[in-house]
């Protein structure tokens, strides 16, 4: 069975999830900001598996704000925060990683 999330509530400061095998998890905005799994933040790779980051950008508290999430497909939720990032695709399974891993 595919865990995905079956909904999904926005608090001011978490997200509230509830999982097609009926558990439930609140996850902080800033920790999904912290993990956000884009390039830009997370680094990629190369064909050789060597990992590129970019310099490191700091936070501010706009970072940590969602202003609105966009649904990708049936897999993913590509957040926008209130600082403009807005390339990261949190795919179900990251998305439960995330939320399970605090």
């Amino acid at each position: 069975m595919d865990l995905s999330p079956v909904d999904l509530t926005p608090f001011p400061t978490e997200l509230a999830i509830k999982w097609s095998d009926g558990s439930e998890n609140f996850v902080s905005y800033e920790t999904l900001r912290r993990f956000c799994p884009c390039a830009a933040c997370m680094g990629e790779k190369d064909i050789f598996g060597t990992t590129y980051k970019p310099p490191t950008r700091p936070y501010t508290a706009q970072s940590f704000q969602l202003v609105r999430w966009v649904a990708v497909g049936g897999y993913a939720l590509q957040p926008q925060w209130a600082d403009g990032h807005n390339s990261g695709l949190y795919t179900w399974p990251w998305l439960r990683q995330v939320a399970t891993a605090v």
